[in-house]
């Protein structure tokens, strides 16, 4: 009985007879056992009524007009409610070639006149609950073939005595088999298993028949388009009353794609993401499986720590997907600096080396050299390291050269333990960006305590804001042709209150390093721009205030903010105040600084270039900048009056600052003799220990009575 979104219905018989007198008969003794019934009197009216009221069954007369009984079952049969419809033909044919007849042309079954009465409400009542009964089966087997759609999952029975492998409809899609009712030998399956599993597909079936034990297996299958599937297999083995094997029943599940999300999280467990390198997790175990073998052969693990040298600089300036892009290329660079036949075919060695590439986290890497006997290899693989990476690389359609930092750590010498294996390598890795880069240093045991003391550094450093324990000192500048003083630079200071008095070189670096130069950069120029307001207003001589400018604050971005808030807040005239800017910083992203140095001119300041002589200025470039003053570097100061050639460029910066405009200061003058050749060579201003160390702002006051002449 079909029912329609689960609702039941009455059962409906379609009577179809031409023969009016028997039709009535049918239909009442019908009717009479609660029948629905509708009646035809030919094939042509039985088949538009069949396709309007979907009858649960037929009883059709063989014999009628236009469309007899058989093509109306053929019909009947290839429409799309027809398929699970009862259908009886009803004849008065007895001979077997009609009744073969009836069911080639689908009939469910058949009926012979006359007709028996009593008998064919039974009949009738037994055809519709066998039809409901195959209904219901039906159903059950589509949902189960959706349900094993859905879930990738097939099933096979394998006959023993026939060797014959039935295999459900979606075990043939999973495997790729095109059957003829789904049937196969076992070998004609096995054909379909990937060539490299086929031997343990095969043992696993035997195992399973001798031990008479269920297996479950997986296997890649191999499709006729070359492309592979895995599959889990589960099956077991029946027995007959005498325990022999005489079937086999099994499922099969494609879980291809659940082993390649496994894959995947296993890979982001152990690799990285963007280089495809082994990560620390799984660098880690690398080193322990090292050191337990290294142990064992009595031989050396070397670890070698690599951080590419200021590589942030990079990624602000070009952005972090030019800095990934520069992150990949490095580690294939890694990877082609430490080929065995390069590196150690240059040492005779017990047994050749082999090496882990490993990306840490950010912009270090690290490698583990296994198999070493002899140190020099260790610093041989460190130099090719550096040359390879020193090479030009393009990123973003921009050439660019870097560098690196090694720090390398051995085992047994320096310890036996993983962790401290790691910890020892990049404490030696910042020793070699202390000593300015793209150099490799060996650990050594006392770097653990500077490390230690640097670390301790920071943490004091981060509180010293807070707690105001920075204090500005003063040097002053002075004008060699009046004699007078022009200006103060200011210099920070750390008033630590353990440590005493800590000077600029000791906290600088690691200013910069932790990002705390910003905030502490803010502070040096809103106190120096404050302390110059109150000098001016106490009636003391009006000198500008110089202040200097870090690259990381260059670089931040809000620069031009800053100073304007900070002149706005101190009352400070904007000509008062001189912004000191290294050469190194102002030549990296040209336009770009030419339009913070611009903007900065708006507001009415004075640019220097500090340290001048020491990075590499184009003329072209550097005329392009508004700038003020060349400050000329104390380097080259200290030998003037021994050294002809530190002469001549100070003679040389003196005469190109003239020809541009600019006015020059030399730092470092610490003698009477080198003032005298500044003044001789006509410099502006000097400043140095010859007139005054840098002084905290009480000392600097007998400096600023007005028209005081120092030189």
């Amino acid at each position: 009985m079909h029912n329609s979104k689960g609702v039941s219905r009455q059962p409906i018989v379609l009577v179809v007879d031409d023969d009016m007198a028997l039709r009535l008969l049918i239909v009442e003794t019908l009717l009479e056992d609660n029948l629905a019934v509708e009646e035809a009197e030919d094939g042509v009216e039985a088949l538009e009524l069949f396709q309007r009221i979907s009858p649960d069954l037929v009883l059709m007369d063989v014999k009628m007009p236009r469309m007899d009984g058989f093509t109306a079952c053929a019909e009947m049969r290839k429409l799309p409610n027809g398929i699970d419809t009862a259908i009886v033909l009803v004849t008065g044919l007895d001979d077997i070639a009609s009744i073969l007849r009836a069911f080639d042309a689908g009939a469910t079954d058949f009926m012979t006149k006359p007709v028996n009465w009593p008998l064919l409400s039974h009949r009738v009542r037994y055809l519709l609950r066998a039809g409901e009964a195959f209904r219901n089966l039906r159903q059950s087997e589509q949902r189960l073939s959706i349900a094993q759609k859905i879930a990738k999952l097939g099933n096979w029975d394998w006959g023993f005595d026939k060797d014959t492998v039935y295999c459900s409809d979606q075990m043939c899609v999973l495997c790729g088999l095109a059957p003829v009712d789904g049937r196969f030998s076992h070998e004609m399956f096995l054909q379909c298993v990937h060539p490299d599993d086929n031997e343990a597909v095969r043992a696993t079936v035997k195992n399973a028949l001798d031990e008479k034990k269920p297996y479950r297996l997986e296997y890649r299958i191999q499709l006729a388009d070359g492309s592979t599937r895995i599959i889990h297999e589960q099956a077991e083995v029946e027995h007959d009353s005498n325990g022999a094997p005489v079937s086999m029943h099994g499922t099969v599940q494609d879980v291809s794609e659940r082993r390649q999300a496994e894959e995947k999280i296993r890979f982001l467990a152990y690799y990285d993401a963007l280089t495809g390198l082994p990560n620390r997790l799984l660098f880690t175990k690398y080193v322990e499986q090292a050191l337990f073998a290294a142990m064992r052969a009595k031989s050396k693990v070397a670890l070698l720590y690599i951080g590419v040298d200021r590589f942030k600089r990079i990624n602000d300036t070009l952005g972090h997907k030019a800095g990934d892009e520069l992150l990949k290329m490095i580690a294939s660079s890694l990877a082609s600096s430490v080929r065995r036949s390069d590196i150690f075919g240059k040492f005779v060695l017990a047994k050749e080396p082999e090496f882990i590439l490993s990306r840490l986290t950010g912009d270090e890497f690290s490698i583990l050299l296994t198999g070493i006997f002899k140190e020099e290899s260790i610093s041989y693989v460190a130099r090719r390291i550096l040359e390879m990476l020193q090479e030009p690389i393009s990123v973003g359609g921009q050439e660019m050269n870097i560098s690196c930092s090694i720090g390398i750590s051995i085992y047994p010498g320096d310890t036996e333990d993983v962790e401290a294996l790691l910890k020892n390598a990049d404490v030696a890795m910042a020793y070699a960006k202390q000593s300015g880069g793209n150099t490799f240093k060996f650990f050594a045991h006392d770097m653990n305590d500077r490390a230690i003391e640097r670390l301790n550094l920071e943490i004091d450093l981060k509180k010293a804001l807070e707690r105001d324990e920075f204090v500005l000192f003063y040097q002053p500048q002075i004008d060699l042709y009046s004699g007078k003083i022009s200006g103060l630079e200011a210099l920070i200071r750390w008033q630590h209150p353990e440590r005493g008095l800590i000077a600029p070189q000791q906290f600088i670096s690691i200013a910069e390093e932790s990002g705390l130069i910003i905030p502490i950069g803010a502070w040096v120029l809103n106190e120096a721009c404050r302390q110059a307001c109150v000098w001016h207003q106490a009636g003391l001589a009006q000198i500008r205030m110089a202040v200097n400018i870090s690259s990381h604050q260059f670089r931040q971005g809000g620069l031009v903010t800053m100073v304007k808030q900070a002149l706005d807040d101190s009352g400070l005239s904007s000509s008062m105040l001189e912004l000191e800017l290294t050469e190194s910083c102002i030549m990296q992203d040209i336009e770009a600084t030419i339009i913070t140095l611009v903007l900065l001119k708006e507001l009415g300041v004075t640019l220097s270039v500090d340290d001048f002589g020491t990075g590499y200025s184009s003329m072209n470039y550097l005329k392009r900048f508004p700038l003020d003053t060349l400050k000329i570097d104390r380097s080259f100061v200290m030998d003037i009056t021994t050294d002809p050639n530190d002469a001549a460029i100070i003679t040389a910066i003196i005469a190109l600052a003239g020809s541009l405009g600019l006015k020059t200061i030399a730092e470092g003058v610490e003698t009477l003799e080198q003032l005298q050749f500044m003044r001789q060579h006509l410099c502006d201003e000097i400043q140095g220990f010859f007139i005054s160390k840098p002084m905290p702002a009480d000392e600097v006051e007998r400096f600023l009575v007005p028209g005081m002449t120092l030189c």
